[in-house]
């Protein structure tokens, strides 16, 4: 499954698609659609925000995780799972993993927020801890694998777990009409991908923007050169979109993204306060990279029918990153 060329991966289809939906409906919600007259004005747009922060879990990677989780075999699956991941996937996992009474071990970096690391125990998860990189994590995460002999289920470079995501998308397009454009935030491209794979699909005519910390601009930088560029170790607010693209999401990526659009730390967290603020709801700073690339490109989005999707909604509500500032 973790294959180097184009040729010999595993591309997942819309019918992976709509059997992951199936799968997954009695262990995730429907989220629903929030808008805001506010942030319409703001923005010279109609917005729709596909609200995943209320999730189970709070994250959109319990949507891949369940999926990956009760695809198994029942002999595989007495095994367990496995994976390393910042925080969502870990807790995503280990939510699928426990729901079908399996055990799951996940690598994490030691910087990851604390209300991540908890939910992962809370879930029944076992957390192994790695510095804050992704060559550290992927070195420690093969150690875990070669003793356990669990099925790994990648954070995002997974058909699995992109079949998963690409439900999200599938659900938004069937809750609005008439939409022109998505906006999703991008780190390793699990949620972006599946978004590709449902809207180029079902709704061809969908313009797909990725949203991307400055700071962890990896992937608009791949998107430029026009083959992955990886960083190993970037620094941003938003600790969800640290990792790279892999070749799978990258494949998903060229070929149907629109433009991966950036924003700055002080821009990302002025848009996750002004969704607090005016929205009343609970999103990490993941999350509002898509509001902060929308206010940074009016010309882009304004006058267009806007799907946002909000990813998650696990932050550590002591180191707010507005506090102390």
């Amino acid at each position: 499954m973790n294959s180097t060329t184009e040729e010999t991966m595993y591309i997942p289809t819309y019918d992976d698609v709509l059997v992951a939906h199936e799968r997954i409906k009695p262990y995730i919600h429907e989220t629903p659609i929030l808008t805001s007259r506010f942030l319409n004005e703001l923005t010279g747009a109609e917005l729709f925000f596909k609200c995943e922060n209320l999730q189970k879990a709070a994250a959109f990677k319990v949507r891949g995780a369940c999926n990956a989780v009760f695809g198994l075999t029942d002999e595989d699956a007495k095994i367990g799972v496995a994976t390393h991941s910042s925080g969502n996937h870990a807790l995503s996992l280990s939510y699928a993993a426990g729901q079908r009474g399996i055990p799951v071990t996940v690598v994490m970096p030691r910087t990851a927020p604390q209300a991540k690391k908890d939910a992962v125990i809370g879930y029944g998860g076992s957390i192994v801890e790695c510095e804050p990189s992704t060559s550290s994590r992927e070195a420690v995460f093969s150690d875990v694998v070669a003793q356990s002999g669990a099925d790994f289920v990648h954070p995002y470079n997974d058909p699995r777990v992109i079949a998963g995501q690409a439900t999200c998308s599938k659900e938004l397009v069937n809750q609005v009409n008439d939409l022109d454009t998505v906006v999703a935030p991008i780190g390793g491209g699990g949620m972006i991908s599946g978004t590709c794979l449902t809207l180029s699909t079902i709704a061809p005519d969908i313009k797909i923007y990725a949203a991307e910390p400055l700071n962890a601009d990896d992937a608009a930088r791949s998107f430029k050169a026009g083959h992955i560029i990886a960083d190993d170790a970037p620094n941003t607010v938003a600790d969800g979109l640290k990792v790279p693209l892999k070749d799978l999401t990258w494949h998903f990526v060229k070929n149907h993204v629109t433009d991966i659009l950036t924003a700055t730390e002080e821009e990302i967290v002025a848009a996750m306060k002004l969704i607090w603020l005016r929205m009343k709801i609970v999103i990490e700073p993941s999350s509002a990279v898509t509001l902060a690339t929308i206010l940074k490109n009016p010309d882009v989005f304004k006058g267009k029918r806007i799907g946002v999707i909000i990813t998650g909604g696990n932050v550590d509500l002591d180191k707010l990153p507005w506090m102390n500032k």
